[in-house]
């Protein structure tokens, strides 16, 4: 199972930097797409969405996690007001590592 990031540059880099791949998008429409595009792709076991982005999408996020075994979390995006966060501690916990 593979998992894929989907928001902002800042975002998405810095998941790359850990070895994670991703999807930069900048506008909730487009990331709600490619959420859909890659619930549907069976490698996909997680998909981590910033928190900018999840938002104004949480209630269509909230029906295609009910439709799809694919995992949607959404995390602080970079530099968000929200408490300094490091994704890759953050990454572990949710996979139980």
């Amino acid at each position: 199972m593979k998992i894929v990031t989907v928001g902002s540059r800042s975002f998405v880099t810095s998941f790359q930097l850990a070895g994670v791949p991703g999807i930069i998008s900048e506008t909730p429409e487009g990331a709600l797409d490619e959420i859909k595009k890659l619930s549907g792709d069976s490698d996909v076991g997680l998909i981590l969405v910033s928190d900018d982005i999840s938002e104004p999408i949480n209630d269509q996020l909230t029906d295609l996690r009910a439709q799809s075994s694919t995992l949607v979390f959404a995390l602080p995006s970079v530099g968000s007001k929200k408490t300094e966060v490091d994704y890759r501690v953050m990454l572990k916990k949710i996979l139980g590592v």
